[in-house]
């Protein structure tokens, strides 16, 4: 479920994406302050923006 939007990432496919598991993408929101943060629309709908979680991800491979 894309929301109509390539960009727009539910947490199970920004999991994915970043290759972990969805517990890891929740906690990792909590702990990691330079995560890109998801937008709450609603209790049930949290989107991430696809193209931030990807440069944050690729911040991390440049400084590794």
């Amino acid at each position: 479920m894309n929301q109509g939007n390539a960009q727009s990432l539910r947490p199970a496919q920004a999991a994915e994406l970043l290759g972990i598991s969805k517990s890891t993408l929740l906690r990792w929101e909590h702990q990691r302050p330079d995560m890109p943060k998801p937008r709450r629309y609603s209790d049930r709908l949290t989107i991430y923006d696809r193209s931030e979680l990807i440069a944050w991800r690729d911040s991390y491979k440049v400084a590794a």
